[in-house]
């Protein structure tokens, strides 16, 4: 791949309810930012190696197909999201690149010539980068794997920064569908956000700041209504792969802040928060304010 001296800041985005890619919101508008913003800070990525909570394996595999279709994921919504399409090309011949990297980190990686992206991953993409002309490679990752040995993976993935990479995972912030679809009534889509919620958010986005990456790994034990909030981790998981990705691989460094550039809510308990970690990380996060103080004035 093409180097660049300015790295793409590895991103974590919360890509909320399937009908975001119809109602997107505040979420929405920040994500139709965020391209230019990456593009304005370091460069237009080459490529995208996309972790999404939605692909899931026993083992880390690698998506290698020449050209990915749209998976629609999920049930029970209306016709016109169906029709909503993100056929974005591959990225096969990054596939090596990304498993040279874990193998020699001592992870476990396959690599799989099957073609799909999950909503995951294109709901967002889609106001990122609409055209749909940046080849991604997804890459799936065990449920299992401890937030401390999905940052190793990421550490392991941090050279691709400045090979013109960007590394994103997707997810969620918050995410118990329960209090959503369990509730009577359900919540508005604009309903205030509840206090086990926000005192979440508020602890994952004060300690990333603080870069204190030892509480952070531990949130189940150590942050407020973690597992309320999360009763399984799966769409958690992926903040720690990008942020270890942001880490410099020189050990004897610190380690960096991961840096909260959208604060939004659905639901009143779905949070749609995005992070940034690396060295390019405040550069996007500036990029972004401009971009705002431009749209209001």
């Amino acid at each position: 791949m093409t180097t660049t001296a300015l790295p793409i800041a590895p991103l974590f985005v919360s890509h909320g309810s399937p009908m975001t890619a119809l109602e997107p919101g505040a979420a929405g508008a920040f994500w139709q930012q965020l391209g230019p913003a990456v593009e304005a800070a370091s460069r237009r990525p080459q490529a995208i190696l996309v972790i999404s909570a939605h692909s899931l394996t026993r083992e880390p595999v690698l998506m290698a197909a020449a050209l990915h279709t749209t998976v629609h994921d999920f049930s029970g919504f209306p016709p016109e999201l169906y029709r909503l399409r993100y056929d974005a090309p591959g990225a096969p011949g990054l596939a090596p690149r990304v498993a040279a990297l874990l193998a020699g980190a001592g992870l476990p990686v396959h690599t799989s010539t099957e073609s799909g992206l999950d909503h995951g991953i294109w709901a967002p993409l889609r106001f990122v980068w609409p055209a749909a002309d940046i080849p991604v490679l997804p890459l799936a990752f065990p449920p299992d794997w401890s937030p401390a040995k999905l940052f190793a993976m990421g550490q392991a993935l941090a050279p691709l920064t400045g090979e013109a990479v960007l590394v994103l995972g997707s997810g969620s912030i918050t995410h118990n569908l329960r209090m959503l679809f369990g509730a009577v009534p359900r919540p508005a889509l604009d309903a205030p956000e509840t206090q086990e919620s926000a005192a979440f958010r508020r602890w994952f986005a004060e300690h990333s700041a603080a870069a204190d990456w030892p509480g952070l790994l531990d949130y189940r034990q150590q942050a407020p209504f973690a597992a309320l909030m999360h009763p399984t981790d799966e769409h958690l998981l992926p903040f720690f792969v990008a942020a270890g990705a942001g880490q410099t691989t020189d050990k004897a460094l610190p380690l960096s802040a991961g840096r909260r550039l959208h604060d939004s809510l659905t639901y009143g308990c779905l949070g749609m928060d995005a992070y940034a970690f690396g060295t390019g990380a405040k550069r996007l996060q500036l990029r972004l304010g401009e971009a705002t103080r431009s749209g209001a004035g």
